[in-house]
């Protein structure tokens, strides 16, 4: 379907802060709040919850009987830096090319890839975060876009803590500081991620006694490995998606007053004319459907230095698949919405 135009976003009061700078292991400070703008009207605020109202898989279709597509070279676009944007792109692209196409795989950041596909030069991106981070590129270039479906709707900022300890929400950290050492582990200090936990999360929570500690998503990591491996509780921001839920045992905090924000929903958007060009492409992407486990898992093993580390995401994909057949057989049939 082709999309009207949609209003600007950006604002929608607390939520916004929710515009991720951190949605992969490297995309530290990569992306800002581009919605930007003021706190949206309530005509723009249904717009946004129309967005946020998708459910992964809803138009499935088995696609086992279809034969190919007559144009079977198709170009992905991924986002720098932003990890389930290539554990996506190439998961897809070993699937299209069991299938006889040709698929190249091609980064960008999110305004030229954008731009790619609504200038028919990409025909497609399976990254678009809605109804916040993402909003505008929509809003800019909604008629010159496809969308084929959801397939997560679970990104979000988050405080975690080792699974085996014991605060249950983040407001159970104002009473248990020396559990944790009267320490939250952060990112970088330009990362939305960062900025959301200071302004809203510790004041909300009462946590100002805490040392906020402003450093990397390597070094935050590293912290997390080594309080795993020494049996210490230690409490740390992240977000997901993100393969430290499968790397490490790790659990979010709950969030009762909603200090971190809500949760985003992660769309595919093709070039115009790619649904009836490419009708087989189209129904794979609108039959995917990535859960906490499979995402965390897959982008562990791509991503993580006990796997891949980023430097053959096609060989991991490989590795993965090997493991999850099932996962593939049930895409391929548009089984994944109710497995």
């Amino acid at each position: 379907m082709k999309l009207t135009r949609m209003t600007q976003i950006g604002g929608l009061a607390a939520a916004s802060l929710l515009a991720l700078s951190a949605c992969g292991a490297s995309n530290e400070g990569g992306a800002s709040n581009e919605g930007g703008g003021e706190p949206a009207g309530g005509g723009e605020e249904t717009a946004a919850e129309d967005w946020a109202d998708c459910t992964p898989g809803a138009e499935s279709a088995d696609t086992t009987g279809m034969e190919a597509d007559a144009t079977t070279d198709i170009t992905i676009g991924a986002f720098n830096g932003w990890d389930e944007s290539f554990a996506a792109a190439h998961l897809t692209k070993h699937v299209l090319e069991e299938d006889g196409y040709t698929v190249d795989v091609q980064a960008f950041e999110a305004a030229p890839g954008f731009t790619g596909v609504a200038q028919g030069d990409i025909d497609f991106l399976m990254d678009a975060w809605l109804p916040l981070t993402h909003a505008d590129y929509i809003e800019q270039y909604g008629e010159d876009l496809e969308a084929q479906g959801c397939w997560y709707n679970n990104a979000k900022l988050t405080i975690a803590v080792n699974e085996d300890s014991p605060a249950q929400s983040i407001a159970d950290l104002a009473e248990m500081g020396d559990e944790y050492g009267n320490r939250i582990v952060g990112i970088e200090p330009g990362a939305g991620l960062t900025k959301t936990t200071q302004e809203s999360a510790i004041p909300t929570y009462g946590l100002e006694d805490y040392e906020f500690v402003v450093s990397s998503t390597p070094a935050m990591l590293s912290e997390l490995q080594s309080a795993v491996d020494s049996g210490d509780n230690i409490a740390v921001t992240l977000w997901r998606p993100h393969w430290a839920y499968d790397a490490f045992p790790v659990r979010d905090l709950e969030d009762p007053e909603g200090a971190m924000g809500g949760a985003e929903v992660i769309y595919n958007f093709s070039r115009t004319g790619f649904t009836e060009e490419n009708p087989k492409v189209s129904q794979l992407l609108k039959n995917l459907v990535l859960d906490d486990e499979h995402l965390s898992s897959l982008e562990n093993v791509m991503f993580s230095e006990e796997g891949h580390g980023g430097e053959n995401n096609d060989a991991a994909v490989d590795e993965w698949v090997a493991d999850n057949q099932d996962f593939i057989d049930d895409w391929k049939a548009g089984a994944l919405s109710g497995a």
